[in-house]
C-alpha cells in the first residue's frame, strides 16, 4: 500500500519542506544492521533509491562514484547517497570486494548481517525507493553524497540511530512500521541538517528554507497556492523591497519567484489527478485558474503532457510490475518537472 512519506492529515500548510514530503510515495523501504571483522569490502551497486549509512562503532571507507576522493567514515557519523550511485565500503578499499545483495539474499529479512565473525565496524544501512515524480523534486538539488561528521549534527541524529539498532536487534510486533517511521523521521533531520549547514552556498528550495525572509514567501505560496500571487506580495511577505526579493529568489532557489509558484501547482495538480477523484476542472480552480483551458495549456507546459495524458500514463505504470532490485525505473512516459 502506498501512503504518504510519514502520513499525516491531507492539506497544504506553511511548512514547505513537510508539503513536499507528504507528496513522496514510499515504494519501498529495507533496512540491516551490518557487523564486519577483520578486512572487508563491500560492493553496493547502483540503485534507484536513497541510500543511508550509519556507523555506530568502527571506521570504514567510502568509494562512491561521482566523487573523485575516498571519504573516511567514522563512528557517530552518517553518509547519505540521495540519487543511488555504486558505492564500497570497505576496511581497506585494496581489499577485493564482495557484493553485499548476495550477502543480503542469504539471510533473513531484518536482524543484523555478520560478516567475518563481526566486531570490527558495526553500521545501520537504509534505502528508501519512491514512486512517481514527487522525489525528484527534492533530491535532484542535493549532491552526490552528504557527509555528516559535525559533532552537533551527529548528537541530533543519535536518537534516531540508538532506536533504529534496538529494533533490529530484537525485532517485536510492528516492528517492520516503527524501523520506518524510524529511517524516515532520521532522513528529515539529515536533510533538515544540510539544509542549514549550505544555507550560504547551496542552490535550490532545499536552502532557500534556511533563509527567513525566503522562506516565508515559500511558506505563503505553498499554504495558498491558489492565491493570485504578485512579485510584490510576496516581497512583502519576505520583509524584502520587489526588486531585491526577486534577485534573491532566483539566485537561492535558481528559477524566478512566478516559475517556482506555477512549477509548485502542477506538482499539487499531479498529486490530486493520481491520487484523488477530484474532476481537472475542480482541481484548476483550486490552484488558481479560472478556466480548464487555461490550467491544461500550463501543466503541459511543465509535465509535457495533458493532464488527462498524465493521468492515463500513471495509471498505466502502475499496472506495469514495479522491479525494487538496484537499477529498475518506474516505467512512465511522461517529463517531470522539478522546483
Amino acid at each position: 500500500m502506498e501512503d504518504a512519506f510519514i502520513s499525516r492529515s491531507s492539506g497544504i500548510t506553511d511548512d514547505p519542506l513537510s508539503d513536499v514530503l507528504s507528496l513522496l510515495k514510499p515504494r519501498g523501504y529495507q533496512s540491516s544492521g551490518i557487523d564486519a571483522g577483520g578486512d572487508w569490502s563491500f560492493q553496493f551497486p547502483q540503485s534507484n533509491g536513497f541510500f543511508c549509512l550509519a556507523l555506530v562503532s568502527g571506521h570504514c571507507w567510502l568509494s562512491v562514484n561521482g566523487v573523485d576522493e575516498p571519504v573516511l567514515l567514522q563512528a557517530g557519523e552518517f553518509a547519505v547517497l540521495p540519487h543511488g550511485p555504486a558505492f564500497r565500503a570497505a576496511s581497506d578499499l585494496a581489499v577485493a570486494p564482495v557484493d553485499f545483495l548476495s550477502l543480503m539474499a542469504e539471510k533473513v529479512s531484518g536482524g543484523i548481517l555478520t560478516w567475518q565473525g563481526g566486531g570490527a565496524c558495526l553500521g545501520l544501512s537504509a534505502i528508501f525507493t519512491f514512486a512517481g515524480e514527487h522525489a525528484n523534486i527534492l533530491f535532484e538539488v542535493l549532491p552526490t553524497l552528504i557527509h555528516i561528521r559535525d559533532p552537533e549534527a551527529r548528537v541530533a541524529l543519535q536518537w534516531y540511530l540508538e532506536r533504529m539498532m534496538a529494533v533490529i536487534r530484537n525485532p517485536q510486533p510492528g516492528w517492520v512500521l516503527q524501523g520506518e517511521y524510524l529511517a524516515q523521521m532520521m532522513l528529515i533531520e539529515v536533510l533538515r541538517l544540510h539544509m542549514v549547514g549550505k544555507r550560504t552556498d547551496g542552490v535550490g528550495w532545499l536552502f532557500a528554507l534556511a533563509n527567513k525572509q525566503l522562506s516565508a514567501a515559500i511558506a505563503a505560496m505553498h499554504e495558498r497556492p491558489g492565491h493570485r500571487w504578485t512579485v510584490q506580495q510576496l516581497a512583502e511577505r519576505a520583509g524584502m523591497s520587489r526588486s531585491t526579493f526577486a534577485l534573491r529568489f532566483k539566485e537561492q532557489v535558481g528559477t524566478s519567484v512566478m516559475e517556482y509558484l506555477i512549477r509548485w501547482r502542477m506538482i499539487l495538480a499531479a498529486d490530486r489527478l493520481v491520487n484523488s477523484s477530484d474532476a481537472v476542472s475542480s482541481i484548476a480552480l483550486t490552484l488558481g485558474y479560472e478556466s480548464e483551458s487555461a490550467f491544461g495549456f500550463a501543466f503541459k507546459r511543465e509535465m509535457g503532457c495533458s493532464p488527462r495524458q498524465y493521468c492515463r500514463a500513471r495509471a498505466s505504470a502502475s499496472k506495469t510490475s514495479v522491479s525494487l532490485e538496484p537499477g529498475s525505473e518506474t516505467p512512465s512516459d511522461v517529463n517531470h518537472s522539478s522546483l
